[in-house]
């Protein structure tokens, strides 16, 4: 399938289920106050697009976004790079990753909330505490995936650990490490916005749904507010994986399949 038509069939389907939500609601089959027709929704998240303070918000949660994954990255790939390379120390804190890492970051609010307050550190904190585990985890496994063979042979040359770390294992590890960032970015989005809801005041898009929750009509803004989240995490999303094919497009390309050196020359020269 292309991508063209993955794109097709994504319109698609975002096209049924914006019919789907709006009959139900003409329909009368869901109060309106608690599902109003999609075409006012998707009206007012366009509206929202002009308001100065609404803008402010996503420019702040958006913030917070890119502190929180930037601090978790910064921990997880030094980490993953010393756990994937030093047995001995994986081995030793194996058991304290395998303990933290179940943890929910939700159900840590109360206790960041309590040591670093309601503000901008305590919201970062936590969306760095959820994003490391994938760009930790996938460091390790790219490292594990890395070619023996080509580490030995820079070893027969005379290049120490840390050759052999910056010119085999790292770059080996690069694809595996984009495609954690990749995931903790939607997982930071989404504590950014669960968090700035629960906190309840200050300013961001989950601030701006809190509020909108509490007001008599305010269903249409609540899902105006969770559309725009949406949009941010399917824009955020697209633009990660574009450049991660531009980077490693090799690290895409179909392995083992018929082909120049694939199953289908070897058949022939069977």
């Amino acid at each position: 399938m292309t991508r063209r038509q993955e794109f097709l069939l994504g319109v698609l389907g975002a096209a049924v289920a914006f019919g789907a939500c709006e009959a139900v609601s003409r329909a009368g089959i869901v109060r309106r106050s608690y599902l109003p027709p999609a075409s006012e929704v998707l009206a007012r998240a366009a509206r929202l697009a002009g308001d100065g303070t609404f803008l402010d918000g996503i420019g702040a949660t958006l913030r917070a976004w890119a502190l929180g994954l930037g601090l978790a990255c910064a921990i997880a790939v030094p980490l993953g790079l010393l756990l994937g390379t030093v047995p001995v120390l994986e081995a030793a804190l194996r058991a304290v990753v395998e303990f933290l890492r179940p943890l929910p970051s939700v159900a840590l609010i109360p206790l960041v909330s309590l040591l670093l307050g309601s503000g901008t550190g305590a919201e970062v904190t936590l969306i760095a505490y959820a994003s490391v585990w994938p760009v930790l985890f996938n460091t390790v496994y790219g490292l594990a995936e890395t070619d023996p063979l080509a580490k030995d042979t820079l070893r027969a040359f005379g290049f120490g650990r840390l050759g052999v770390l910056l010119r085999v294992d790292l770059p080996g590890a690069a694809p595996f490490i984009a495609a954690g960032v990749r995931i903790s970015a939607a997982v930071a989005l989404v504590l950014a916005v669960a968090s700035e809801i629960l906190s309840g005041f200050g300013e961001g898009l989950g601030i701006f749904i809190a509020q909108a929750q509490t007001a008599t009509d305010g269903a249409r803004d609540v899902l105006a507010g969770v559309l725009w989240a949406g949009t941010l995490g399917l824009v955020i999303n697209g633009l990660l994986v574009g450049a991660e094919r531009r980077l490693f497009a090799w690290a895409h390309e179909p392995r083992g399949g018929p082909g120049r050196f694939g199953p289908g020359r070897q058949g022939a020269g069977a």
